[in-house]
């Protein structure tokens, strides 16, 4: 044989990852639908899941296959966390594996620490870590057997890095699910998998107490430096960037998209009514 038929063809990894066959968890709406819609086009496969909004879970099925992909739609209760893996499970068999996984699933509680119960406490960690552990394990698994990489999106929160009073469920969740995502890119990118976090400030989502809508007027935050809330496409830009080929170099990274809130430091705060602070 010539030196040329004997060369190794190039390893998949290299290539870099292409999300066609992408689970995004928490798709009924907000950053999970958004991300959905960013990651839909011609030939993909997109499995979704909804907790208790089938509706929505839906309409964004409705979206992704107006974009020619197809949607594969179940039912995720993250309160009990083991579920998890046997909907991935489901998903990636209907899909033929898995290429990328985006945890979008989430919870959390407003209540001082002194007045909860810990049942209150339980529920919040169950879904927002060790769901996403589990939905993190299995995903990860398909991607090493398939043997072509893989991409993890973990949607944590700005209070992955500073705390927030009433929300301490919340904040010790997503603050070990971003120290997760750091232990995950470790051990998994031998096998061509990256795993980073995505960490949204306020988004004007139904989780925030507000619609899916656009922000660009009308929703001053003087808290906020770019003052106004984030849109859910905002973050699904960037979870879209994690999850493509472009992003083969990004592991182990926690992604603030918060419009500069954090840089404020202890003064930050969406509650805030004035523009004070931006004057010494």
């Amino acid at each position: 044989m010539s030196e040329s038929s004997t060369s190794a063809q190039p390893d998949a990894r290299e290539e870099g990852v292409q999300p066609r066959r992408v689970i995004i968890t928490g798709a009924d709406s907000g950053i999970g639908k958004a991300s959905a819609v960013a990651l839909a086009g011609p030939g993909r496969h997109v499995g979704l899941t909804w907790h208790t909004d089938e509706d929505g879970a839906e309409r964004t099925a409705e979206e992704v296959r107006s974009l020619g992909a197809t949607a594969h739609v179940r039912r995720l209760d993250l309160t009990d966390p083991q579920s998890g893996a046997a909907v991935v499970d489901e998903l990636a068999g209907a899909m033929g594996g898995v290429d990328a996984l985006v945890m979008s699933s989430g919870t959390g509680s407003s209540e001082l620490l002194l007045d909860m119960d810990f049942a209150t406490w339980r529920e919040v960690v169950s879904v927002d870590l060790d769901g996403a552990f589990c939905c993190l394990q299995a995903a990860a698994r398909h991607m090493v057997a398939g043997g072509t990489g893989g991409r993890i999106v973990a949607i944590t929160s700005v209070h992955e890095h500073a705390p927030r009073v009433g929300a301490g469920p919340y904040c010790a969740a997503k603050g070990g699910l971003g120290l997760l995502v750091k232990v995950a890119a470790l051990e998994l990118a031998e096998h061509g998998i990256t795993v980073n976090a995505v960490a949204p400030g306020e988004i004007a989502t139904p989780m925030t107490g507000q619609e899916d809508e656009s922000v660009m007027e009308g929703k001053e935050r003087p808290g906020i430096p770019v003052a106004r809330p984030g849109d859910a496409r905002e973050i699904a830009a960037v979870v879209a960037f994690l999850c493509g080929p472009e992003a083969g170099y990004v592991n182990g990274a926690s992604w603030a998209v918060d419009g500069g809130m954090l840089q404020m430091g202890p003064q930050a705060g969406s509650h805030l009514e004035s523009h004070d602070w931006r004057r010494p």
